[in-house]
């Protein structure tokens, strides 16, 4: 498996219905009822519980640290990740984007989490 993954914030249920998590059901493979995980072109990372209210950090923290175990460990696909979390779940970048400060380099993040990511990522476009 190789190409593009776009990473977007999800909530437990998998419902899909707004900001990134929408785009990526519409036109990136995820699926309804999903709400963690690789499902075709998309990457769903949970920020709201199954009642759609906002996960507490730490919560968020143990998917961050799933996801970036499967990073890892799928080298040959890189992975957009969006700011998760800082949209509908009202987290600020930074709150969520240290989270992130141990990615391996197959994975690319929002210019807007430059400041707290450095130099060491690839950025794309603000989404």
């Amino acid at each position: 498996m190789s190409g593009n993954v776009f990473v977007f914030g999800s909530n437990e249920a998998g419902r899909h219905g707004g900001g990134a998590a929408l785009y990526a059901y519409q036109r990136k493979g995820a699926r309804y009822g999903k709400g963690y995980g690789h499902y075709g072109e998309s990457f769903a990372l949970p920020t709201k519980d199954h009642g759609i209210k906002t996960l507490p950090l730490e919560r968020i923290q143990r998917y961050v640290t799933g996801f970036l175990v499967y990073a890892e460990g799928n080298p040959n696909i890189t992975f957009q990740v969006t700011q998760v979390g800082c949209g509908l779940a009202g987290y600020s970048p930074a709150d969520i984007a240290p989270m992130f400060v141990n990615a391996p380099l197959n994975c690319q993040f929002d210019t807007a989490w430059q400041p707290f990511l450095g130099d060491k990522f690839t950025y794309w476009g603000h989404m």
